[in-house]
């Protein structure tokens, strides 16, 4: 590990925490390519997709290019949302990314910057990505799950969800991600349709529509559970082990 890797896990509150003997660090996950797709096929089950129930909202014709679907969101008030925020945050990164990143919604500095992930748990994201060779906006798309804010940071209501939900699912169909990662319970349970604990759905290998997903904590929680970034890169690394098995 050379000296700014280090220096990565250390902001993190992760080094030498991350350098787990059960599990290679971001460095060594490369020669084992070859073995990968066996690994992640005895390590992580993977699970049949969900039937997702569809609400009347989602039936709401969306943009189907990327232009159009950003004017939609900016122009949206189909939910109470809206009236409360300064403005809708879309989403930032690469629009022909391998990797997505969907988290719950924005909070206040994303609010007020317009991109998600901009705040304190936007440095932690930042810093994990770092940690497995990736970078905002290099091959790396980020989203919520909702493009407004709840008022108080509070999770996002179901009929909320549903309303928002058609905008992720045509930025997914744009991007055609190798892998999403879901941050969080209340992004994971959107994508896939069901109420689970976040326990119960990490360490699965779950579909959306054909695209992986695999289910993570949200970095806001690992800031005030700093105990379970532990499991957190535990996660990253069998995301990095599945991407290494499709190339």
């Amino acid at each position: 590990m050379n000296i700014r890797d280090e220096n990565v896990l250390r902001e993190l509150n992760l080094y030498p925490l991350w350098v787990r003997r059960d599990l290679p660090a971001p460095e060594e996950v490369a020669p084992v390519v070859a073995q990968a797709e066996a690994r992640v096929a005895e390590s992580i089950p993977v699970e049949p997709a969900a039937p997702v129930t569809i609400s009347r909202s989602e039936h709401v014709a969306v943009a189907t290019d990327w232009a159009g679907l950003k004017q939609q969101v900016r122009d949206c008030t189909a939910c109470k949302l809206r009236a409360g925020c300064t403005q809708t945050v879309f989403g930032v990164g690469d629009e022909n990314a391998d990797w997505l990143f969907v988290g719950e919604g924005p909070g206040a500095d994303e609010d007020a910057q317009g991109e998600p992930f901009v705040g304190q748990a936007g440095k932690l994201l930042d810093n994990m990505l770092a940690a497995i060779k990736l970078k905002r906006g290099d091959n790396v798309y980020i989203a919520n799950i909702v493009k407004c804010r709840p008022p108080g940071n509070r999770t996002p209501e179901a009929d909320e969800i549903a309303t928002c939900l058609p905008y992720l699912r045509q930025q997914i169909a744009l991007i055609k991600p190798k892998l999403i990662v879901a941050l969080g319970k209340t992004a994971a349970t959107s994508l896939l349709g069901r109420e689970a604990t976040l326990g119960s759905l990490r360490g699965t290998i779950h579909d959306f529509e054909g695209t992986p997903l695999l289910v993570t904590y949200h970095p806001a929680y690992l800031l005030r559970s700093p105990a379970e970034k532990a499991k957190a890169w535990q996660d990253l690394c069998e995301a990095v082990r599945l991407m290494s098995a499709r190339d």
